[in-house]
């Protein structure tokens, strides 16, 4: 073997260490270790509020109990799903309506709120989920001032989803439907918007009408 060959070897063996590592690694944390594939995440904004303080006002408490009934199970056109996930904004000095919203449908499920991240932290929560979740359905309650960018972080169109830029503050009764493949990628074609159980005062069509 030629002198200058002999010299490049180490350094050609380690280019192809680097090589396999990086894409051993970008394997582990994309498509292959996505904890997103086969997964239908839902997400509602928390219910009603009053006109001033942190918790639910009457008639959103009515809703968070409507939600017992209206997802054990959701019955969409083409599949049936029950939440084996229930995730809320953690609560914060303004707010611990996401939670309050979950709790009637968390005890007929015996399933815990999970709130690992704040309301502005919707990246790190879908980080996180692609990373480790291992269930089928997720339900996440969230504030409706930050929906288009949690929307956005699962690969999403927030305004396209919700027919309209921004969520619109005196709207409650909307759900967002985002189905993910066997690669762990958000299914465009299959996101979808349905109505929550209707009560007084909901808005009687689809968002996008």
């Amino acid at each position: 073997m030629a002198p200058n060959v002999r010299r490049l070897l180490p350094k050609l063996l380690m280019v192809a260490v680097v090589t396999v590592s990086v894409l051993v690694l970008s394997f582990a944390h994309g498509f292959g270790a996505s904890g997103l594939r086969n997964t239908t995440v839902l997400i509602v904004r928390h219910a009603e509020k009053p006109d001033v303080g942190r918790e639910l006002n009457a008639q959103g408490q009515q809703r968070a109990a409507a939600y017992a009934d209206y997802f054990t199970p959701l019955k969409l056109a083409d599949e049936t799903l029950t939440p084996q996930r229930l995730i809320a904004t953690a609560d914060s000095p303004q707010s611990i309506r996401p939670r309050q919203t979950l709790i009637p449908l968390s005890q007929r499920l015996q399933l815990p709120i999970e709130q690992p991240f704040a309301n502005n932290d919707v990246d790190k929560l879908v980080s996180q989920l692609r990373d480790s979740n291992q269930a089928k359905t997720i339900l996440i309650a969230w504030h409706h001032g930050h929906i288009n960018k949690l929307i956005g972080a699962f690969g999403g169109n927030g305004p396209a989803l919700i027919g309209q830029p921004k969520w619109p503050v005196g709207v409650y009764d909307w759900l967002i439907v985002l189905r993910f493949d066997d690669k762990g990628q958000l299914v465009e074609s299959r996101s979808e918007k349905v109505l929550e159980h209707l009560m007084p005062g909901d808005v009687a069509a689809s968002p996008g009408s």
